[in-house]
């Protein structure tokens, strides 16, 4: 199953800076691991916002329910999922 994923990551500003630097560190090796395994198809940022669209591709709902909810950044993100399908004029 294809989804179509918008993040919008918003920080505290107080954040502190250790903090912050880990969990970008955790959040980009998550990522990445997505990636190498085929689950996470496409990220790309959004210029200029702290924001990207990405394509995931999973065998359920549920899995991409767990993949979200394990992003180290997901308490700071506000995610909209689109489900996708084949379109009928696609090659």
């Amino acid at each position: 199953m294809l989804f179509h994923v918008t993040m919008d990551v918003d920080l505290p500003p107080d954040l502190d800076p250790a903090t912050r630097t880990e969990t970008l560190g955790r959040e980009k090796a998550y990522c990445q691991d997505l990636q190498r395994r085929g689950k996470w198809v496409h990220i790309w940022r959004v210029v200029g916002q702290y924001a990207n669209v990405s394509v995931f591709e999973v065998d359920s709902p549920d899995e991409l329910h767990e993949i979200l909810w394990n992003l180290p950044l997901f308490p700071f993100m506000t995610v909209r999922v689109t489900p996708l399908c084949p379109h009928p004029s696609a090659l």
